[in-house]
């Protein structure tokens, strides 16, 4: 089974996706982590990410499409793999129905999480991360116990330019106008996606994402 988690930056289909994967022994695909790898181990493909990077323009997606072949190639057919973010487009998503096609595989579902763009913002403008330890806060919903400072190691905590308010807004327009037309082109060539409401608190978020999977031919088990 491949499943497709859809939705806008600060949704939280990252943490749902992590969370289903490691529950239910699926592979877990975000192709962000894929091109880190590809980068870090200097593979073939890896190597003309790094070219584009360094001039400042944006991989392309064959280059990014030859990564995710090479992944499930490596993961075998018979995994069941769930895309964090990907596809972005409709072009990386008719790509993406061609390599699965070579495969003799399919795109099986494909879920939105959906949230208030107020919710979006307030859940990325608000985060402070600790540089030293990795740990993640909230001021408005996981604060550290002392404002700036991180609980776990008293170190300061920062907060990363891309998750300020105003780039976080511009943000939700690349996402409408990039990656919403993709909600129309899976209505109209399947599978239709399944629609689930991100506002809730993340147990309940996973506990409707389990119930509609599991109501999905192949999506049960583990």
């Amino acid at each position: 089974m491949v499943t497709i988690f859809l939705g806008p930056p600060g949704v939280g289909k990252g943490t749902q996706a992590k969370r289903f994967a490691d529950d239910r022994g699926w592979a877990h695909v975000s192709t962000g982590d894929l091109l880190r790898q590809a980068r870090r181990e200097g593979t073939p493909l890896g190597r003309q990410a790094q070219a584009f990077m360094d001039a400042g323009e944006l991989v392309p997606d064959e280059l990014i499409l030859g990564l995710v072949r090479e992944h499930l190639d490596a993961l075998g057919s018979a995994a069941r793999v769930i895309f964090d973010g990907f596809p972005r487009t409709v072009p990386q998503a008719e790509g993406l129905n061609d390599l699965l096609a070579g495969l003799s595989r399919q795109v099986d579902a494909v879920v939105l999480f959906e949230a208030d763009d107020e919710t979006l913002i307030k859940r990325i403008a608000g985060r402070r991360s600790c540089p030293h330890c990795d740990r993640v806060y909230n001021v408005h919903f996981t604060p550290p116990a002392r404002e700036g400072v991180c609980d776990a190691c008293g170190h300061a905590l920062t907060h990363r330019a891309d998750d300020q308010a105003d780039t976080v807004r511009r943000r939700l327009e690349v996402y409408r106008e990039l990656t919403e037309p993709l909600i129309g082109y899976y209505e109209m060539e399947g599978p239709r996606p399944v629609r689930i409401d991100a506002e809730r608190p993340v147990a309940d978020v996973q506990a409707a994402l389990g119930r509609a999977l599991d109501a999905h031919p192949g999506g049960g088990g583990s």
